[in-house]
């Protein structure tokens, strides 16, 4: 079998990794461009890139743009039977469309829920208990094409989008290759996707990002654990911007006890600042436990509280 698996970040290195530990290494791979990276911004290779050559796949696509004509022709050129798509850009029909078996993407949800470009995060935000992976045919519209497989995962209360993130990789990976065996025996049978039960995951911008005070302490915990560590929740104390990670309900396990709450205090204000910072919200409080002001290290809110100078009344937020 013939197949072309297109990829860029580190998400899509163990799928790319369990199709050539099952015997379905790639012809070839499509991903992004070298890049300037680290401190150093030394040019380096992409993580799927990395990986391909460290499995001697040596025939390498890196456009920069997938609607490039040259693009296009270059796979048809290869003559696939299976275009495998984890975590790389819309492609349009001109590439897809060369796969004589066709084109599948795994997405990080159980469509048709969260369609779009970040469907953990939006997943964790809205406080879903469960989420998955899904893999389906590449249709013109994004994330509309007929499911192949689902996978299930549980999402835990405190889990933030990262480690949802890394027990992801594994399951993706999981999926594609069952997706490429049915593909390769003739056993894929498709579901259409219901249209009404769609629900959006769009791209995360930073005005997104800004910590929500005046909403439920479920809600602002769910907010931050699903930025968390990408591309962070934040606050402002004064002029300063603070970054969040984790954080904790008020009234919960090791948080302070219900009457430390003050159900009366505006939302952002700060209620306790010493051996736990706990932060008013509209209803309820929550207690951030690890946070990050601008130029230094991610820090515990202990750590954080001995070098930084917030006090009980202050106020979060703009």
């Amino acid at each position: 079998m013939r197949i072309i698996f297109m990829g860029t970040p580190e998400f899509a290195v163990p799928s790319l990794e369990h199709l050539c530990d099952a015997g379905y290494t790639p012809i070839a791979v499509a991903t992004g461009p070298d890049r300037e990276r680290g401190r150093g911004q030394k040019v380096t290779p992409t993580p799927v890139k990395k990986a391909a050559m460290e499995r001697g796949i040596d025939t390498m696509l890196q456009p920069e743009s997938v609607k490039d004509e040259d693009f296009a022709a270059a796979v048809a050129d290869l003559r696939p039977d299976v275009i495998a798509v984890v975590a790389y850009r819309i492609l349009p029909p001109a590439v897809y469309s060369t796969a004589s078996m066709g084109a599948f993407n795994l997405h990080g949800s159980l469509l048709p829920r969260y369609r779009g470009a970040a469907p953990i995060n939006w997943a964790i935000m809205k406080g879903e208990t469960e989420t998955g992976v899904t893999t389906f045919f590449l249709q013109e519209k994004v994330d509309t094409g007929d499911v192949i497989l689902k996978r299930r995962m549980s999402i835990g209360e405190n889990e933030t989008a990262g480690e949802v993130h890394d027990r992801m990789m594994v399951l993706g990976a999981e999926a594609v290759v069952d997706t490429v065996r049915q593909i390769d025996e003739g056993t894929v049978e498709t579901t259409s996707q219901d249209d009404t039960e769609a629900t959006p995951a769009p791209k995360i911008f930073t005005e997104d990002c800004e910590t929500p005070w005046s909403r439920s302490a479920p809600d602002v915990h769910n907010h931050i654990r699903g930025l968390s560590p990408y591309p962070g929740a934040w606050t402002l104390h004064e002029d300063t911007r603070l970054k969040l990670y984790r954080s904790r309900v008020a009234g919960s396990d090791a948080t302070p006890p219900e009457d430390a709450v003050p159900t009366d205090a505006a939302p952002g204000t700060v209620l306790r600042a010493d051996d736990q910072l706990v932060i008013a919200c509209g209803d309820g409080a929550v207690e951030i436990t690890e946070l990050q002001q601008p130029g230094k290290r991610r820090l515990s809110a202990i750590d954080f509280l001995n070098g930084y100078d917030l006090s009980p009344g202050d106020r979060l937020g703009s």
